[in-house]
């Protein structure tokens, strides 16, 4: 897992694996290249049409999506650790402690991590240019 300090030069934008690598733990790699595609397009839509993109446009994308996939690499570097380096090295995998007591005793606790790897921790929506006129409204 590594990601690059800063995603974008003038006249061009890296997003998803060759902006950032992740782990495949998770199965979480699609869900914010997707997520990166989205908010790119998002953001620089109206630059791109008016014809002005500058490197701000570009740097403003990688602001918006840099925080959630420093969320999702520290995610993978816990389950690495707790799940992945005991099982590899013979000792067996075991959640760790403190996440195991708060999802039994905590129910609303239980959701988060399904719903990070659902949908990350800052979901992209299709912006409305993107729907179909039935789902503008």
């Amino acid at each position: 897992m590594n990601r690059l300090e800063r995603w974008y030069a003038e006249g061009v934008l890296l997003i998803s694996d060759a902006a950032h690598a992740l782990s495949p733990a998770g199965g979480m790699g699609i869900n914010l290249a997707i997520q990166d595609a989205v908010a790119a397009g998002t953001l620089l839509i109206e630059p791109l049409r008016a014809g002005r993109l500058s490197t701000a446009d570009l740097a403003r994308v990688q602001k918006r999506r840099r925080w959630p996939t420093v969320l999702v690499q520290r995610y993978q570097q816990i389950l690495h650790r707790a799940m992945f380096v005991p099982a590899f090295s013979g000792r067996g995998a075991r959640a760790p402690r403190p996440l195991v007591f708060l999802a039994r005793y905590f129910s609303p606790f239980k959701k988060i991590p399904s719903k990070l790897l659902a949908s990350g921790p800052r979901p992209e929506h299709a912006p409305a240019y993107a729907l179909r006129a039935e789902q503008r409204s």
